[in-house]
C-alpha cells in the first residue's frame, strides 16, 4: 500500500482494560495496527504492560484514564495534542457522566485550536462534528457494558481528515 507524504492511517483505541477486563484486544485490531502509521489510545489501558506491547508494534501516543494503574498515570499525561499533517488532534480520556461529556472535554482544549478531539471513558462510540470540531470516541474493543457493540477507530489524514468506527 503506497501512501503520499502527508497521508497517515491512525488506529484509535480507548478503554481496552487489558489485562483486567480482557486478556487482550481482538486479533483483528492487531491486523489493522500492522497497516497503520501510528496508534492513539485515549486511556484506560489498565496496566503499563499493554502500553509497552503496543509501543513495540507501532508508534503509540496515549493518555491515562480513570481506571489506569498508578504506574500509567505517572508515565502518561492527562491530555496530548498530536500534529498529523495539517491537523491538530487533541487526545484525552474524559470523566464523569456521559451527559455533557463533549462539552467538558471541549473546555479542556479551549484555546488549543484542535480540529479533532479523540476521547474515551463512556465506551460509547461517537463520530460527530460539534462546534466545528470532530469528536471521535472509538468505543471499546473489549467491553460493551455501556455500548451496543465492541469497536475501535480508524482516522485517515490526508488533505482532509476522515474517521470511521469499526464494529467488531
Amino acid at each position: 500500500m503506497r501512501r503520499r507524504l502527508n497521508q497517515m492511517r491512525i488506529i484509535v483505541l480507548s478503554d481496552t482494560h487489558v489485562p483486567r477486563m480482557a486478556k487482550d484486544i481482538p486479533k483483528a485490531v492487531y491486523e489493522e495496527i500492522k497497516k497503520a502509521d501510528m496508534v492513539l489510545h485515549a486511556g484506560d489501558f489498565a496496566e503499563i504492560s499493554f502500553l509497552e506491547k503496543l509501543r513495540k508494534l507501532k508508534k503509540t501516543v496515549g493518555v491515562y484514564g480513570n481506571m489506569d494503574s498508578r504506574e500509567l498515570s505517572s508515565a502518561l499525561k492527562a491530555k496530548e495534542i498530536i500534529e498529523a499533517g495539517k491537523f491538530r488532534i487533541g487526545l484525552i480520556h474524559g470523566w464523569g457522566a456521559s451527559e455533557g461529556l463533549t462539552d467538558r472535554i471541549l473546555g479542556e482544549f479551549k484555546g488549543d485550536k484542535v480540529d479533532c478531539i479523540i476521547f474515551g471513558h463512556s465506551h460509547h462510540p461517537l463520530n460527530e462534528t460539534i462546534k466545528k470540531v470532530l469528536f471521535f470516541n472509538p468505543g471499546s474493543p473489549t467491553d460493551k457494558m455501556f455500548a451496543p457493540y465492541n469497536s475501535y477507530g480508524i482516522l485517515e489524514v490526508d488533505e482532509k481528515m476522515t474517521a470511521e468506527i469499526v464494529k467488531l
